[in-house]
């Protein structure tokens, strides 16, 4: 099975020379040998390489073993941006391939390295590099498993405009809740302004609590019970909202196209033996051979 850079419909008719179609089965087939063993070094090198960030970050290491971590950091960054070249090199439609989202996390997975010779610090954010790991589905075969992934992102997308909403109604209760302590306890309780009281109500409607600003008057604290306690009950409203559009998207995923050859109706679950319309036997279409 090739990757679809490579057989897509526009590359049709495209012929790439020898070698690089070969490099091509290597990069990004994990049919043979080759292939196979390509991936599962480039597994090994991606989990070093975000190991390595993470141990550099531990300011301890860091000052003991500076060298040394910079130095496995450079060797990783080279060794991924040789491979993102020949990746180019290797696909019929190269831009195709840097659009895509492998193609984008294979790019910002070596690109903090090269900004932070400029920007001190940037060179952290590359453990975004173990987005790479996702190759492993495809690798290992799990492909079950993206399927699943499917199901969560198409819930997810499905009820992004319920979500907005209920996000801005959520902005809505911020302002006046932050507004109104602001005039309740004043700049001598800690909200010195909107913002910052603003910044105590999300604070407060997540249930979060992290202490730093409270209410010292009886009125002040009678409001702010009764924001912590509306905040429980805005928790769960988008769990609400998109755990019915994942129960939605699972049962449609589970239902046939097909017509029923009685009645027309179509919607029935791919293991129904009877319409339930109708109630016409199912067993003549294709779907239930």
């Amino acid at each position: 099975m090739k990757t679809i850079y490579k057989n897509s419909a526009a590359t049709e008719g495209l012929v790439l020379a020898p070698w690089r179609e070969k490099l091509n089965e290597v990069i990004f087939g994990s049919e043979t040998a080759a292939g196979r063993n390509f991936d599962l070094t480039l597994i090994v090198l991606i989990v070093l390489s975000t190991l390595v960030v993470i141990v550099d970050s531990v300011e301890e290491f860091h000052d003991r073993h500076a060298l040394i971590l910079d130095s496995l950091e450079w060797l990783f960054t080279l060794l991924f941006s040789l491979e993102y070249v020949l990746r180019l090199l290797c696909v019929r439609q190269p831009w195709l391939y840097m659009r895509s989202f492998y193609g984008l996390v294979d790019f910002l997975s070596i690109l903090p390295s090269y900004v932070g010779l400029f920007f001190p610090g940037v060179q952290y954010t590359s453990v975004v590099r173990i987005l790479r790991l996702l190759r492993i589905f495809r690798i290992l075969k799990l492909s079950v498993y993206l399927n699943e992934a499917n199901l969560l992102k198409t819930a997810l997308f499905n009820s992004s405009k319920k979500i907005m909403v209920f996000l801005y109604t959520v902005l809505t209760l911020v302002v006046i809740c932050g507004a109104l302590m602001y005039v309740i306890e004043g700049k001598e309780a800690g909200y010195s302004s909107i913002p910052v009281s603003m910044y105590w109500a999300i604070v407060t409607l997540t249930t979060v609590g992290y202490g730093d600003i409270a209410p010292q008057t009886p009125l002040g604290q009678i409001t702010a019970s009764f924001i912590m306690i509306m905040g429980y009950g805005i928790i769960a409203v988008p769990t609400g909202i998109y755990g019915a559009e994942l129960i939605k998207t699972v049962n449609e995923a589970n239902l046939s196209n097909e017509a029923c050859p009685d009645c027309g109706g179509i919607g029935h679950d791919i293991d129904a033996n009877f319409c339930k319309y109708c109630g016409h036997d199912l067993g003549d279409l294709p779907s239930h051979h």
